[in-house]
């Protein structure tokens, strides 16, 4: 379907591809796998054609579509959101126009016999298929199925998309998307934005509706259920498994093992030969000898070992001031939007070197306490910052922030002070920005890159108080685990936001859940909390408190979750000293446990009774009528089939199927929505 021949990209001298070559077959599910700035988000954009490679090329038929999700969106706010997503079918118009032009091409030449001819005929073919998928009278279903499986509420579809974060405009461009049904999909870290209800509808899209996908995700259970193809980019050159993500891991596990055997063996030989030429150099007797192992030296082609890699990320955050024994106190904080009361009555306190998590599902206000925290939207309440606490506060879309037309070097130059700018160079290279990689523009680091830029940044003065809000967001694995042994040998307080159980496991000592308006506190690090929720993870967390009424919003209108624009701040806020008084701590156990507890249901009166009946008769009705009109329209298909069967095989006949199936595929989809309607309202 796509052929990538002989790709070649360079950058200050540097080769990203060395001759690369390989081809993306229909069906194909490609998982590109390889360390931070090996090239995987390079590959995307230079298939889907947004980027010119060095050398080589990437040849894509005619009739082939391309779609392209990148990490990073630039989006425009001028719309609703269901007027947003029905642009994916703009491409209507051209269609037609292409299916008129080869009409008329097709009633004027008489070279029936030709190449060009049969050509012809097959793109009118592929333009009729097209036209007739894309002109169908469900494209309304499609669009609302669409959007409800990627977490969407119908009370959202007029909602002005300026209203949304950043992660769910995200959404709709996925949406869009996949709307447009492209033969092949580039997807750059899908999941980043998404919940467990959201990514498991997207997987089952993929696997059941998508022809070609290429995506870069290091969600390992994602990459492992969508993809059966893993091709690993490493130091310029590809290796390419016919397997999925797991079984990939052991096969290139072996395949280093080999290749590590292979090189010492070899080392083992050249040093046996060079010794031998270094002991009989100067005998007459062994100058044959000492001639033969000089040339059979010159001859052997060294083995390298494709993952040998001496950069190492060393990650250590300053010693931490000492702060006051209890640096974050809530009292009954709350937060609204409108009508819509995000959370109520969070009323917690975080003790001095306490690491701790806030999970639960997005838009339950995780991010929005924190902004909360870190002054920048008002609340009710009372939020007390102890003594002497300097905050280190790591956001969503701090890579987002940094300015694209600086170095690196003069990204940290920029907001460096002091000795530290003595060190600069030192710095950089600690976290893998050492020599020429300083002198890259900031627009050509991949996300994991920017991401530990804007790291750095976090580092150049000592905190007492780190507040990441996902920072493992386009990190790579390796990446991911030096964060993580970071932060544990941390001695300040730290508060993660994050839905990686992985990374919280054995990292975190306290578990805040934000769900349903509240914020509940559990004792144990994250498995045990997963326990006492009995649920195997933090994603069937969510899948287990959706929250119907919820708006897909985690800042405040018009501004999205657009973050503030300080990026890696260090921020120092001191109230009166926050004593570790013992009546404080005694209410906050209280008010936990009472947290803890699920609230008994409110009984609905008389009235409401009626209204939800009511609600729920016409939901079974129109669940009725879909299945009987299915029913009805599967009985029409059969006979069509039979008489097919019987020997009619006229145009007019295949005709009629084609259009009978759509019309049955339309019933399916007003069926699967009807039943959301009765599972939501039951």
């Amino acid at each position: 379907m796509v052929s990538i021949n002989g790709l070649m990209v360079e950058f200050s001298a540097k080769k990203l591809f060395d001759n690369v070559s390989y081809v993306i077959n229909d069906r194909d599910r490609i998982a590109l796998v390889g360390k931070n700035g090996a090239g995987k988000s390079t590959m995307l954009k230079i298939i889907a054609g947004l980027q010119t490679p060095t050398g080589g090329n990437v040849s894509v038929p005619t009739d082939t579509t391309i779609g392209y999700l990148p990490q990073e969106m630039r989006l425009k706010d001028e719309r609703s959101v269901i007027d947003e997503v029905r642009l994916a079918f703009s491409g209507l118009d051209k269609l037609r126009e292409d299916f008129e032009e080869a009409n008329r091409q097709l009633s004027e030449r008489t070279d029936y016999d030709s190449p060009e001819y049969q050509r012809l005929i097959d793109h009118m073919t592929y333009l009729t298929e097209r036209l007739a998928m894309e002109e169908s009278d469900n494209q309304e279903a499609q669009i609302e199925k669409t959007l409800m499986g990627l977490g969407f509420l119908r009370s959202d579809f007029n909602r002005p998309t300026q209203e949304f974060s950043g992660g769910w405009r995200m959404r709709i461009e996925l949406a869009k998307l996949l709307l447009r049904k492209p033969d092949v999909l580039l997807l750059d870290e899908p999941t980043n934005h998404l919940d467990i209800e959201s990514i498991q509808w997207l997987e089952q899209f993929l696997i059941t509706k998508a022809r070609a996908v290429v995506l870069v995700s290091h969600d390992r259970a994602f990459i492992d259920n969508v993809t059966n193809r893993t091709i690993e980019i490493s130091m310029g050159k590809i290796y390419d498994y016919n397997v999925n993500y797991s079984k990939y891991v052991t096969l290139h596990a072996e395949r280093i093992a080999q290749q590590m055997r292979a090189y010492q063996n070899q080392q083992k030989q050249i040093a046996d030969t060079e010794a031998f030429i270094q002991r009989f150099r100067y005998q007459a007797t062994k100058a044959v000898q000492v001639q033969s192992r000089i040339k059979q030296l010159a001859k052997i082609e060294r083995i390298e070992v494709d993952e040998v890699d001496t950069s190492h990320l060393n990650l250590r955050f300053p010693p931490a001031p000492r702060s006051g024994d209890y640096p974050l106190i809530l009292d009954n904080v709350g937060k609204r939007y409108g009508d819509h009361q995000v959370f109520d009555h969070a009323t917690f306190t975080i003790k001095r070197g306490e690491k701790v998590a806030f999970v639960g599902k997005n838009g339950e206000g995780k991010s929005t306490l924190v902004k909360c925290i870190m002054g920048e939207i008002p609340f009710t309440g009372t939020l007390k910052i102890g003594h002497n606490v300097k905050i280190g506060y790591f956001a969503q879309n701090q890579a987002q922030l940094l300015d694209e037309s600086l170095t690196v070097f003069d990204t940290i130059d920029h907001v460096a002070v002091g000795d530290i700018r003595t060190k600069i160079r030192d710095l950089l290279g600690a976290f893998m920005f050492g020599g020429e990689a300083s002198d890259k523009k900031v627009k050509v680091l991949s996300g994991g890159e920017k991401t530990r830029l804007a790291m750095i940044k976090l580092l150049l003065e000592p905190v007492n108080l780190l507040i990441l809000d996902e920072p493992t967001n386009h990190l790579d694995m390796r990446t991911k685990d030096i964060l993580k042994q970071a932060i544990r040998d941390f001695d300040g307080t730290v508060i993660v936001v994050s839905h990686d159980r992985e990374f919280l496991d054995g990292l975190v000592e306290k578990v805040y859940e934000f769900g349903g308006g509240k914020v509940r506190e559990c004792l144990g690090g994250i498995y045990e909390f997963l326990e006492k929720k009995r649920i195997a993870s933090l994603q069937e967390l969510e899948k287990a408190t959706p929250s119907k009424s919820t708006p897909r919003v985690d800042t405040p209108s018009p501004r999205g979750d657009n973050t503030s624009q300080r990026g890696s701040t260090t921020l120092q806020r001191s109230s009166d000293k926050a004593s570790p008084r013992s009546d404080s701590a005694a209410p906050q156990s209280s008010d936990s446990a009472k947290n803890q507890e699920s609230p008994a249901p409110r009984r609905l009166s008389y009235a409401e009774q009626r209204e939800q009946s009511k609600l729920l008769k016409k939901a079974q009705k129109r669940v009725a009528d879909a299945e009987a009109e299915i029913s009805r329209i599967e009985a029409e298909v059969k006979s069509i089939e039979d008489r097919i069967a019987a020997g009619e095989n006229t145009p007019e006949i295949y005709t009629e199927h084609a259009e009978a199936t759509k019309h049955l595929e339309n019933a399916m989809s007003l069926w699967e929505l009807a039943s959301l309607d009765l599972e939501s309202i039951s």
